[in-house]
């Protein structure tokens, strides 16, 4: 599943390149053979049936569940993240549907826990807000008091400080599992603008997603996982939400579509 360009040897290679990713926990085979790639500025959805395999293909990039096999390549150089703080050096931050936020504490203090400045001992309090304003600036986050608890928050801001925490090492790839779930529709567009400021800027995104309408709004390719192998690639322009779903649910590959496909396609062409 890789560009023309990309096999011509032209162009960098992709950010992220899966071939033949496997993982199994005891007989349960949870990934059959995964493979697909994402680049620089480009957004690629992951879609699939519960049980398809989506979360224990993010969780083994990102170094929570180390592959059984496979090749996993990161900026062209071969790779084997084995925790995650492996995945984090290399350039990858994930961001789970749980956001890992803890509510008693400020937006400030969530941005930057586990990797607080420190001066003479003392907590730069100021540097990190300073860098906080900048970072959702940049990012066109809008929340008026950096120093409001989290639990105040919406879903939608709240996943935006998630988000924001994740950039805070300039990270090449992005990995968000299920970013607008159980949110509204305002606060989904918000979370939307921000994953569209993410490819602007030229990082690399990986979307796990249900909602399909917000896969054709947002990303470049979709890639359908069924029973924990990559059964289909497509790009968002030129491709209908029956096409996926077809993919998805394996309608595509039973003998009654094959028939129904066929008879259309004799039909088109003036046969009987």
């Amino acid at each position: 599943m890789t560009s023309t360009a990309q096999r011509a040897g032209q162009g960098p290679p992709p950010v992220l390149q899966l071939e033949g990713i496997t993982k199994s926990f005891g007989a349960v085979k949870a990934l059959g053979g995964v493979s697909m790639t994402v680049a620089a500025g480009e957004v690629v959805a992951l879609v699939g049936d519960n049980g398809a395999g989506k979360s224990t293909l993010i969780k083994t990039i990102a170094g929570a569940h180390p592959r059984d096999g496979g090749t996993m390549r990161f900026g062209g150089e071969q790779v084997s993240p084995r925790r995650p703080v492996d995945s984090t050096r290399l350039g990858i931050a994930t961001v789970y549907q749980d956001l890992a936020l803890c509510d008693n504490l400020d937006i400030v203090a969530n941005l930057f826990l586990g990797r607080e400045k420190h001066h003479g001992g003392f907590l730069s309090a100021l540097d990190m807000e300073e860098v906080a304003v900048g970072l959702l600036k940049r990012l066109s986050v809008r929340i008026k008091d950096l120093r409001a608890p989290v639990s105040s928050l919406s879903g939608g801001q709240r996943q935006s400080v998630a988000i924001a925490r994740s950039l805070l090492g300039d990270p090449r790839l992005v990995i968000l599992d299920e970013p607008t779930a159980a949110l509204g529709v305002e606060q989904t567009a918000e979370v939307l603008e921000l994953i569209e400021r993410l490819r602007a800027e030229g990082h690399a995104v990986l979307m796990v997603s249900h909602n399909l309408a917000d896969v054709f709004d947002v990303a470049d390719r979709i890639v359908c996982l069924r029973l924990g192998r990559s059964v289909a690639e497509f790009p968002v322009e030129g491709t209908t939400e029956e096409q996926v779903v077809a993919a998805i649910t394996g309608v595509a590959d039973s003998s009654a579509h094959k028939r129904r496909k066929l008879r259309r396609d004799r039909a088109e062409e003036g046969r009987p």
